[in-house]
Order: C-alpha cells, then structure tokens, then sequence
C-alpha cells in the first residue's frame, strides 16, 4: 500500500473515532468499510462506483453479491462484507425483545419491515404475531418468491399465531425490483390468510408492501 493511501485511511480512522459516523458522507462510509476487504488500492474510488451504479446507500446495502461484483474493484470478499451489513442488521431486528417495542400503528409497523427489507434483495413474505397492546410476539418467514407463485401454507400461517398465541397478525412482503402496490396475487393472498386466521380468533389487521425505502398499508388503502 503507498505511502498516501495509507495516510489517508488513517485520517479516516482517526476521524471516525473523534466523530463518529455523522461526520461522514455515505459514500465515504462506504470507503472505510472497504478497509477491511481491500487491503491496497483506491476504495474511495470504488466507493463513488458503488454509489453512481445503485443511486443510493440503501441500494448498495439491497444489492446481491453478484450485482456488487459486476462493479470494477468489488471482488468476492468486498461483496461479503457489503452484505454482511443489512443482514446483522436484520438479524438485530429480528432478535429484538425490548419489552417497549410495541408496534400499534400502520406507521410503525410499516417503518419496522422497510427497515428489516433493507437486506432482502428478493422477495420474502413475513408474519408478525402481535399480542393485543402490538407487542411483537414472534416474527417468521412464510416465503420466498412472488405472492403469486410462492404457494401460502396457511397451516403454517395458522401454526404460528397459536404458538405465539397472537391476537393480531401482520403480513409483510416486497417489491425489490417495483413498487410498493398491492397487486391483484396479493389482494387474494390477503382475504386467504384472513379467513384462514378468523376461526380461531386471530385477526389479520395489515398487509404491508414494502418497495424502493417506502411502503404501502393494505389496510389504510382500504384494500383489506
């Protein structure tokens, strides 16, 4: 490593530990946390390739290892330890058992899985347990693909609130590559699961669709 590169990764360093990273540009967060895969080089130039090919920070984060690696400088380890972000960041959320976290309005429970499909860059469907106050009881992936071919085993669906022994139950998907509106596969998954649930006292209160850092609330649509 030159002389330079190495006196500016210090700086960086040094920085990060007097300012945290509010002192830091997105792009320049993603420059020093290529440090650690890319021993020699320019990350700061692979960091505004990052940046210039996804648009966003997020969309980095989103972005499957092979779509890192089609960026010039980003080979196999760099792309891990991009991922590695969202998904210990996911599994923190998942892990959650603050006894505060309560999740009673669209709002927050669609701000919960915007934040949890940060590191989904497929679609996956979830089920949250609710107790009556909006406590989260449990969390499951129900799963993989589009609503409309992923097969719903609403056994499973049901298994899982009486386990939990939800009162209310949350469905959330994504939209990686469209955009968060319900589609005509996810309005009859929903009014499925919803009936599925009704015999034994469950009530399914949200389906949210989350796309692109946003997301849509079936039942503030008045879709459920």
């Amino acid at each position: 490593m030159s002389s330079l590169h190495k006196g500016h990764r210090e700086r960086k360093r040094q920085q990060f530990l007097r300012s945290g990273a509010d002192s830091f540009a997105d792009h320049e967060l993603l420059e020093m946390l290529m440090f650690y895969a890319m021993r020699q080089g320019d990350t700061n130039g692979t960091a505004h390739e990052l940046m210039n090919r996804f648009g966003s920070l997020q969309a980095v984060l989103s972005a499957s290892q092979e779509e890192l690696m089609e960026v010039p400088g980003i080979g196999e380890s760099t792309a891990i330890l991009i991922r590695l972000i969202p998904a210990l960041y996911q599994r923190m959320l998942l892990s959650r058992k603050d006894e505060e976290f309560i999740l009673d309005t669209s709002e927050r429970i669609g701000d919960f899985f915007r934040t949890l499909y940060i590191a989904c860059s497929t679609e996956v469907m979830y089920e949250l347990c609710l107790d009556a106050k909006g406590k989260k009881q449990s969390l499951h992936k129900v799963g993989e693909g589009d609503v409309g071919s992923v097969g719903l085993n609403l056994r499973q669906i049901v298994e899982n609130a009486l386990r939990a022994r939800a009162v209310m139950v949350v469905l959330a998907h994504n939209h990686p590559s469209g955009l968060a509106l319900p589609s005509h596969e996810d309005q009859i998954a929903t009014r499925m699961v919803r009936e599925a649930l009704r015999p034994v006292g469950v009530t399914l209160i949200d389906h949210i669709i989350v796309a692109d850092n946003d997301y849509v609330s079936m039942a503030e649509s008045g879709l459920l």
